[in-house]
């Protein structure tokens, strides 16, 4: 009887002893030097499985190659050259562990898969961190990397999480995870409702990689979960493409507003426009330089220092232009077609000769960096604010026509051109003025769009022809039928662009045009005007 209790007990013992060797991590991360890859994914769940954040450093070790084995006894110690030794340091206690020759020590192998396991399980571990940063990069860990050995430590960490954003992105991981895990299927269906709820392509790849192991029972809910997915995404697709035509739009719309101006009232076809379109980007390259060299504290300052240094240069140059070339060719619109564009070859060689051929580079406040999501669409920081820079434009250019007398007197020119002129209006400083505004706003729009275009002597000419699209097609003269014109070819060129190509989406706005200006001649919103009668 009392053999019989001894090897019971000493039965006993052995296995309390096993159990312990398996779940202390010192002994677990020691096999890992005698494993081979498969079985150091499961040791690297079972050192995860401790809940032990001793381990993290050592995971980070093999994960960057420095968790070596000593040959004599197997002992694994993270490493670092000292020489022609290795200085060895505790895996768990990081202590130091003496030297060791190269020679005595064996590299722990490790490939992309294991790289996987280790993000994931590293995930699991620094779940409980008390840094809310820190949890939720560990949640967003085992989003990306699901492994149902962390899903006791998910599930964990979730009934101790208080923060709202923390504990929803816990929820979603540990749907995740149980989806590839042993759990009932009561559960794995309620994980695909949660999968389906993250939407986005993402979770279309989570369902599909993991219905292959699923139970056939559940099959029905990924295909409804995936189809769900793939109707909403297709919604946010279209609310993305939508934004991106805005986004192009509100560019059409600085470009094309200051010739808008320019050619209802004086009816000047000017290729030049794109120029000061260019000058205004150089100017903001050089406000910069000035501000790097003298004063970089300033630099999140640097657009608004550059919008009236901008303004100011381009509108002296159009000043230039009307004064000494364009007054002399009215009525004469071939010869004025020719004459700017001279102007505009002029030009574009002057700048390679100052500032050379490359493109030079302009930078982004902080303030215009970066990017948010709002629902499944990205939306970039510096698109937004060009889009609310354009209608800023736009809205103030309006006032200036509708609420001042220099305005006033623009109008008038653009309806009666002698009657103008005979109720004692200066017509030809109006056209000057007129001209040095256009190519003004032109200069800021160089500005904006140096912020998302490259900053080169061609930059004008990227802009010309898609400018003067928009202002006939919205109607000449007409700024309410600009914005509109830039909006909606800007929303069309991006539906055109997935199903037919850039190019050939812009071959077929151009057809569209010619076909719509075909049944109106004057544009969406027809404006009389010298241009328009002649």
């Amino acid at each position: 009887m009392f053999l019989r209790v001894s090897a019971v007990i000493g039965l006993l013992l052995g296995l309390t002893v096993a159990a312990f060797a398996q779940s202390d991590p010192k002994a677990l991360i020691d096999q890992l030097g005698k494993a081979d890859f498969k079985q150091a994914e499961e040791l690297i769940g079972q050192i995860a499985a401790t809940g032990d954040p001793r381990v993290v450093p050592a995971l980070n070790a093999f994960g960057e190659g420095d968790l070596y084995a000593r040959k004599s006894d197997g002992a694994v110690f993270i490493t670092k050259a000292a020489g022609a030794n290795f200085a060895l340091s505790d895996p768990l206690t990081g202590e130091s562990a003496g030297e060791a020759p190269k020679a005595a020590m064996v590299k722990l192998k490790i490939n992309n898969s294991l790289r996987r396991v280790i993000r994931s399980a590293m995930g699991g571990l620094t779940l409980l961190s008390p840094d809310r940063a820190v949890r939720l990069q560990a949640a967003d860990a085992v989003l990306r990397s699901p492994s149902a050995e962390n899903l006791e430590l998910v599930e964990a960490a979730l009934a101790k999480e208080t923060d709202r954003e923390v504990k929803a992105r816990m929820e979603e991981a540990r749907a995740v995870s149980i989806l590839i895990s042993d759990r009932p299927v009561a559960d794995k269906r309620a994980a695909i409702e949660t999968v389906a709820s993250l939407g986005g392509r993402g979770a279309i790849s989570i369902l599909m990689s993991a219905s292959a192991s699923l139970d056939p029972a559940l099959k029905p809910d990924v295909d409804a979960a995936i189809a769900k997915i793939e109707t909403t995404q297709a919604f946010w697709d279209m609310g993305q493409n939508v934004w991106y035509g805005i986004s192009l739009g509100s560019v059409l719309l600085l470009a094309a507003i200051g010739l808008a101006i320019t050619f209802g009232v004086m009816g000047i076809i000017n290729m030049a426009h794109g120029e000061m379109v260019m000058l205004g980007a150089y100017s903001t390259f050089v406000v910069q330089e000035a501000i790097r060299t003298h004063a970089p504290h300033l630099f999140d300052w640097s657009l608004a220092i550059a919008l009236p240094v901008a303004f100011l240069v381009t509108a002296a140059a159009g000043l230039v232009i009307e004064r000494g070339v364009i007054r002399f060719l009215y009525g004469r619109p071939l010869e004025t077609l020719l004459a700017t564009w001279g102007v505009s070859l002029i030009l574009q060689q002057l700048v390679r000769s100052i500032f050379g051929p490359t493109n030079q580079e302009v930078g982004n406040p902080s303030w215009m960096s970066g990017a948010f999501q709002l629902g499944q669409m990205q939306i970039t920081w510096n698109r937004l604010w060009i889009v609310a820079f354009s209608l800023t434009i736009f809205v103030g250019l309006l006032l200036l026509m509708k609420r001042s007398a220099f305005g006033l007197q623009m109008r008038a020119v653009t309806q009666n051109r002698r009657m103008a002129s005979s109720m004692g209006i200066r017509t030809p400083w109006v056209d000057a003025f007129t001209f040095a505004l256009g190519s003004g706003i032109a200069g800021i729009a160089g500005v904006a769009l140096s912020q998302i275009d490259n900053v080169s002597p061609n930059l004008g000419q990227s802009y010309i022809i898609d400018s003067f699209m928009v202002v006939v097609f919205g109607g000449v003269g007409n700024l309410w039928g600009t914005l509109v014109g830039a909006l909606s070819l800007g929303v069309l060129n991006k539906f055109l662009e997935p199903s037919v190509g850039a190019v050939l989406g812009k071959i077929l706005v151009l057809v569209l045009i010619i076909l719509f200006i075909q049944k109106r001649p004057r544009g969406l919103f027809a404006l009389k005007g010298r241009a328009i009668e002649a």
